[in-house]
């Protein structure tokens, strides 16, 4: 992939986490464990919510590493395209694949869906409004970096692999 279309790549994943993190974080500022069982108290909303938590959290964090080394790869002098699209690699296979694929499952994508206009999140449980809104509001921006982080699914490490063998 030619360098300019990588700094081009890359400057706009940052933008896109950054209002990723932006969201994540204040929603997990504002919320905590009490607030959303407030409604439902049974040891399953418990678990749903914990789970929840947890993920975002995890979403949180990946995104913002990525957004940092992004951060380093843009700001050198000379644009080191290999370390960015490292980068870019380590956005698409943590961040990407970390809200699509929840560690505890609490929502999933429904493909079926993707092509309706409406939402393909699919909550394992009936949210609270403020956790259904922060999972349909972060899932577009994570929509849009999959759809433009696609090389770096797996043709990326094959032309790596490659390389490698020449």
């Amino acid at each position: 992939m030619p360098s300019t279309n990588v700094k081009a790549i890359s400057e706009s994943t940052r933008d896109k986490l950054k209002m990723a993190i932006s969201q994540l974080e204040a929603f997990l500022n504002e919320n905590a464990l009490p607030q959303l069982l407030a409604e439902d108290q049974d040891s399953e909303s418990a678990l749903f919510y914990k789970g929840l938590l947890s993920d975002l959290r995890h979403m949180l964090v990946f995104s913002e590493v990525a957004y940092e080394k992004l951060g380093v790869a843009l700001r050198r002098p000379n644009f080191d395209t290999d370390f960015a699209e490292r980068a870019l690699y380590e956005v698409y296979h943590q961040c990407v694949n970390a809200f699509f694929y929840p560690k505890n499952e609490c929502y999933s994508e429904d493909g079926r869906y993707a092509y309706t206009g409406q939402d393909a999140i699919r909550f394992r449980k009936k949210p609270v409004r403020a956790g259904r809104d922060i999972v349909l509001s972060v899932s577009k921006i994570f929509e849009e970096l999959r759809d433009d982080l696609s090389y770096y699914e797996s043709d990326y490490m094959t032309q790596r692999r490659m390389q490698g063998q020449k």
